[in-house]
């Protein structure tokens, strides 16, 4: 348990939560005001929806062999990340406003670690994401020739990343024995540590956009090419909902993490006319939908993933379904491979056949 006396001389190791607290000029209030209960009430109703359709995904893609595949493997550890993130989220609505001065320091560096343990893992899994879609989409493949075995290690270093980012401040880099240059949101964290986190996220999003950038630049492009050289039109229309989902995934990810980043940027360099406390559980909030709207954008656009939380949701859906087949369908990479070998180029755009005999196909519908 935190007592009041010095630890050693110019370290406060053995101080309480609320002392830093009130160093760094963020008051905890002892009594539940309406603005409270309105931050808790939407971070916890965003985090039930976000644990619940996270498992969803994850049930559907274990469900379904169809999704044994490199992309969903990596779409199951972002689904993963983000049912760890809605947990951390539910975690910290137990554990904030009056109930914050109650904490121990052990207990507060785990509440903050686990949030950052849990953001980055989706940052670094968006990015995964977002590698193996521009190699899928630049070599017309249907599926990753990534083994599974590389998949997983992707997968493992994510998470270890993830949890040494978490771990981090709890083992030295904290402000114990600096209290000035503790910060304002998350008072017992040093200032540099929010400016090294910051800008090693702004740097991941500056990656996400450059790949996605480039693909979108790939898919307009191909998408003419297409619409002028060849006459599936099937290859045309996956293209469009191509573009469609890259543009999802860019938009959502600037506006739920955007403001988040800005904000932690601003405290770690001491901005004091920025009034970051103002906005902080806003922007909590934001960050965390980003997990909420992760599995609408790379599943829900799926019509076999739709297809398989259907039969999830609803089993006699199953049984109809073996008697009567969906309008809509999704094709393995078998079947496509089967189709792509019985058709014939048509049409040659610069001098190459837009599908080439055993050649890899795109699907009907995006899987991203």
């Amino acid at each position: 348990m935190d007592i009041m006396n010095d630890d050693t001389e110019g370290c406060y190791l053995n101080r309480t939560v609320k002392f830093f607290y009130e160093k760094s000029g963020k008051n905890i209030s002892d009594h539940w005001r309406p603005r409270d209960y309105v931050i808790v009430s939407m971070g916890m109703t965003v985090c039930f929806v976000v644990i619940f359709s996270n498992l969803l995904v994850i049930g559907a893609i274990f469900k379904n062999k169809r999704f044994h595949f490199p992309i969903y493997y990596l779409l199951g550890n972002l689904a993963l990340a983000d049912l760890f993130s809605g947990v951390s989220y539910l975690h910290l609505m137990f554990h904030t406003g009056p109930w914050t001065i109650k904490l121990s320091k052990h207990q507060w560096f785990v509440r903050q670690g686990l949030i950052d343990t849990s953001l980055t893992a989706s940052v670094l899994n968006l990015l995964a994401v977002a590698v193996e879609r521009h190699q899928t989409i630049f070599n017309m493949q249907l599926h990753s020739k990534m083994s599974t075995r590389r998949v997983l290690i992707i997968m493992l270093f994510i998470w270890l990343v993830a949890i040494i980012m978490g771990l981090v401040p709890t083992m030295g880099w904290h402000c114990l024995c600096d209290l000035d240059n503790c910060s304002t949101m998350a008072p017992l964290y040093s200032r540099s540590y929010l400016v090294f986190w910051a800008v090693l996220n702004l740097l991941t999003f500056s990656i996400m956009v450059a790949v996605y950038t480039r693909i979108f630049i790939y898919v307009r492009h191909k998408s003419k090419q297409m619409s002028q050289h060849t006459t599936q039109m099937r290859h045309r229309e996956t293209v469009l909902n191509l573009m469609k989902t890259v543009s999802l995934i860019l938009g959502c990810f600037v506006i739920c993490w955007t403001p988040g980043l800005v904000v932690l940027l601003l405290d770690g360099l001491g901005c004091e006319k920025c009034k970051v406390l103002r906005y902080e559980k806003y922007c909590l909030v934001l960050a965390e939908c980003n997990s909420l709207v992760n599995p609408i954008i790379y599943s829900l656009r799926d019509n076999d993933m739709r297809k398989t939380f259907k039969e999830i949701l609803c089993p006699c859906l199953q049984r109809r379904g073996r008697q009567k087949k969906s309008g809509v369908h999704f094709n393995t990479l078998e079947q496509e491979n089967s189709e792509s070998r019985s058709a014939k180029p048509q049409e040659k755009s610069n001098g190459a056949p837009l599908i080439r005999d055993g050649s890899e196909d795109i699907p009907a519908s995006s899987e991203s």
